[in-house]
């Protein structure tokens, strides 16, 4: 993922980011403030690793960690769409998931769920099944999957004039 060329087209665009993140525990973020020039296009992020930080942070409901579980799109939904409201951001990705090692026949190792919002727009979510290749490997492939999402999510914003 060309980071640089993210940030260059966000800024482009007067877009403004701000990540919710529980499994990669703020790598989203951390990737995007890498670069230098990051501060005019990342707004804030949101490390939500308990589901009561997810509540407090975020407003994602009780009602929804209780009925899908916090690997779940629906929280997913909530936790992207939270953190476009607790922000000044326009545009907001979301990852909670299984790192490992552990999960179950239900929700397995390597199961990610990502919620991508974007100021008046539809929010998007998805699951991706990563496997089990170890918690640093999925880690850092739902960080690179929620760069290339927002990428994607940039395609909705027009190029600012002038």
């Amino acid at each position: 993922m060309n980071v640089p060329d993210l940030l260059d087209r966000a800024k482009s665009r007067g877009v403004m980011i701000t990540t919710a993140e529980s499994c990669t525990g703020g790598m989203v973020a951390a990737a995007l403030t890498d670069i230098p020039g990051s501060s005019a296009v990342v707004e804030r992020g949101f490390v939500t690793y308990t589901n009561s930080a997810k509540q407090e942070m975020l407003g994602v409901r009780p009602e929804t960690l209780k009925a899908f579980g916090a690997v779940s799109e629906q929280v997913a939904h909530e936790m992207a769409e939270g953190a476009l409201r607790q922000s000044h951001a326009q545009l907001a990705i979301s990852v909670t998931g299984i790192a490992g090692p552990g999960g179950s026949e239900y929700k397995p190792e390597g199961r990610v769920c990502f919620g991508l919002a974007g100021a008046g727009q539809t929010t998007l979510t998805e699951t991706m099944e990563f496997g089990a290749p170890g918690r640093d490997a999925v880690r850092r492939m739902a960080c690179d999957h929620a760069l290339h999402l927002l990428l994607s999510g940039l395609s909705n914003f027009a190029q600012k004039q002038g």
